[in-house]
């Protein structure tokens, strides 16, 4: 696993002017669960109380397939409540206890930008495009982040494991989005397999390598977030690691 870049998943949401809110995790949560329904309870007006919050009925939008994206919203909801954990968990695709759902990321966010009242998750890129508002989100150091580049980036500030297979979600990183996530590729330690040339292998490396370091400016225009300094750290310990028959393949430029 060698990570490549950070993505987020954000909350948007339908309502009068789309304001900046700001949800706590066990809100947010319990929305979810359908504990919370209507746009001015008031645990919701204490988080934001410069906003007039309409009295609608909220209208939970979930994705209807199984995705990466559902196992990074539920994996975070699985961290800040335990209630979440004992009656929904965390997957590709979940019971969901209540809401409507939709295909896809392009499902979800036209779905919440059709239905007033509507709140739903996807990929931050799809609400950046569709001009839609992101809620900003308790971190696990009691910070209300705003999805953006840099805070996502933040996210993996943080020690990174040797096998760089860590939860971005809520993790400590004090400034850092708490529903983040690497992308990674996924090579063979040992390319010396199916009758691959160590030509072909040493190319792959190059290819790797320029990923993790010249590759990550081409994130941002995509709106990904480019590798911190420890996941960098991280991948070129993997990729110094890659082997053809047994001998390593990198070598300094």
């Amino acid at each position: 696993h060698i990570p490549m870049c950070l993505g987020a998943v954000v909350v948007t949401y339908n309502l009068p002017g789309n304001p900046n809110l700001k949800l706590t995790p066990d809100v947010l949560a319990d929305i979810y669960m359908g504990k919370i329904n209507k746009w001015n309870d008031k645990r919701i007006a204490e988080l934001n109380p410069d906003v007039k919050l309409p009295k609608n009925k909220i209208l939970v939008v979930h994705r209807s397939d199984g995705s990466g994206t559902t196992f990074i919203f539920t994996d975070f909801l699985s961290k800040v409540s335990s209630a979440w954990t004992e009656k929904v968990g965390k997957g590709k695709s979940v019971k969901w206890p209540t809401g409507l759902g939709a295909k896809g990321n392009e499902g979800v966010s036209g779905l919440v930008r059709q239905a007033k009242g509507a709140i739903g998750y996807c990929e931050l890129a799809y609400a950046l495009h569709n001009d839609m508002p992101q809620a900003l989100i308790q971190n696990h150091a009691g910070n209300f982040i705003k999805p953006e580049i840099e805070s996502i980036s933040q996210a993996a500030n943080v020690e990174i494991p040797s096998h760089t297979r860590l939860s971005l979600t809520n993790t400590d990183a004090e400034e850092g989005y708490p529903i983040s996530s690497f992308t990674w590729i996924i090579v063979y330690q040992e390319q010396d397999y199916g009758k691959r040339s160590k030509a072909k292998a040493k190319e792959l490396v190059k290819l790797l390598w320029w990923m993790t370091h010249e590759g990550q400016q081409y994130t941002k225009p995509l709106d990904y977030a480019p590798l911190p300094n420890p996941a960098v750290d991280a991948a070129e310990v993997i990729i110094k690691s890659i082997t053809y028959d047994g001998e390593q393949i990198y070598t300094p430029r």
